[in-house]
C-alpha cells in the first residue's frame, strides 16, 4: 500500500493520530527532504527509515519505490509540508502506482491554500487553485487578466522575493478590489492582510518580507 500522508504546514502539532500511526508502522517513508522530515519524526519519536524522493531523482526513485510496493512493502509518502502530490514530485509516484494497480490511500491533513481560503472570508463554494503564476511579468499580467474574468475565488502561492512585483501587477489589473494575502499559516507569526493589492504592497514594503504567501482574489 502507498499511503499519501499529509504533514503539518507549520505547527508540528497539526498532524492526525492516524498519520502518526502510519508513519510509525510503514516500512519506509519517502520524503522530499529527509532532513526536513526528520524534524517531524524526531518530535514524535518515529524511527521508520526514510529515503529522499524529490524533483531531480523522481524518475529513478519512483521505479525503486514501485518495486518495493510490488514486493509487499508499505510506503508512506510525505512532502515537506501539507498534502503530497500538490506542486511536488509526489504526483509522479502516485500516478505510477495507480497505473500499476497498487493499492493507494490518503491520510488527510493540512493544505495551505484551503486554510487561506477559509480564513479569507471569500466565497468558497466555487474556487480555483492556480498553483504559481508565471515568473515573467508579461505572462503573469496576461494570466491575471484572464483570472479577472472568472466568476470564482482564485488562489495561488507566491514567494517572498516575488510578492511585491506580483501585487503591483494585481493592482494594475484588479484596481481597488479587496484581496487577501496570507503568510506563515499556523506558525507563530501567522499574518492575514486584507485590502487592495496596492495597500498590501505598501505595507509589505515597510518590512522585511519573509515566508511563503497564499494570495486570494
Amino acid at each position: 500500500m502507498l499511503y499519501i500522508v499529509a504533514t503539518p504546514i507549520g505547527n508540528l502539532e497539526d498532524i492526525s493520530l492516524r498519520a502518526l500511526e502510519i508513519l510509525k508502522s510503514a516500512d519506509l517513508i519517502a520524503c522530499e527532504d529527509t532532513r526536513h522530515t526528520k524534524i517531524l519524526l524526531d518530535r514524535y519519536g518515529i524511527k521508520t527509515a526514510t529515503t529522499s524522493y524529490f524533483q531531480h531523482n523522481q524518475l529513478i526513485k519512483a521505479q525503486y519505490l514501485l518495486n518495493l510496493l510490488k514486493s509487499g512493502k508499505n510506503i508512506a509518502l510525505v512532502s515537506d509540508a501539507g498534502m503530497p502530490g500538490i506542486l511536488d514530485p509526489g504526483y509522479q509516484i502516485i500516478n505510477l502506482v495507480i497505473k500499476n494497480k497498487i493499492p493507494v490511500t490518503v491520510i488527510p491533513g493540512a493544505t495551505a491554500f484551503i486554510n487561506a481560503l477559509v480564513l479569507s472570508g471569500k466565497p468558497a463554494h466555487k474556487f480555483i487553485f492556480e498553483g504559481f503564476l508565471p515568473n515573467k511579468p508579461l505572462a503573469r499580467k496576461n494570466r491575471l487578466k484572464k483570472i479577472a474574468q472568472l466568476d470564482y475565488t482564485v488562489l495561488f502561492y507566491e514567494s517572498p522575493h516575488r510578492i511585491l512585483a506580483t501585487l503591483e501587477d494585481i493592482a494594475q489589473v484588479f484596481g481597488q478590489k479587496e484581496i487577501v494575502c496570507a503568510r506563515e499559516l499556523t506558525k507563530k507569526f501567522e499574518e492575514i492582510k486584507r485590502g487592495s493589492a496596492q495597500e498590501i504592497r505598501d505595507e509589505l514594503k515597510k518590512q522585511k518580507v519573509r515566508g511563503e504567501f497564499v494570495v486570494v482574489l
